[in-house]
């Protein structure tokens, strides 16, 4: 049964639950993605994303590949929320959604282009970590 099918509708002016996305990433591999040469992979993140993992610890492949699961887990979210409705996948750009921290390394996302158009209105709640070689996160989409 889908959350569509159980009439589990918010009533007006709650917020309800529209999807739910997570997203795993080999951190080696993740690095050998980096690595490679001529590739374009690290201009899926933002400017502000990069230069936040260079001011890190130094481990740029182990930040960068949470905030990657980060991305992915959003994608994810969003595609569940669509459910019997067709994806929207070429509308992403992974550049479009931006993994921003507060004062305390809170991770919060940040939407632009056309996957902020359509989330406009919905609020992306985020958890990121990581242990080992794995960088993991989860996303969840609330929205009206």
């Amino acid at each position: 049964m889908t959350a569509a099918d159980s009439g589990s509708e918010a009533k007006p002016g709650e917020m309800s639950v529209l999807g739910v996305g997570i997203d795993i990433v080999s951190i080696p591999e993740f690095a050998e993605q980096l690595r490679q040469p001529g590739t374009t992979f690290a201009d899926r993140f933002t400017v502000g994303e990069r230069r936040d993992s260079a001011a890190g610890t130094g481990d740029d492949a182990r930040h960068l590949a949470a905030r990657w699961a980060a991305k992915e887990a959003v994608v994810k979210a969003w595609s569940v929320s669509r459910f019997s409705r067709s994806p929207l996948l070429p509308l992403i750009r992974h550049s479009d959604i931006e993994v921003v921290t507060d004062t305390w390394g809170r991770p919060a996302i940040r939407l632009s282009g056309e996957i902020g158009n359509h989330l406009r209105d919905t609020v992306v709640h985020v958890s990121l970590t990581h242990d080992g070689d794995t960088a993991a996160a989860v996303a969840i989409l609330e929205g009206r």
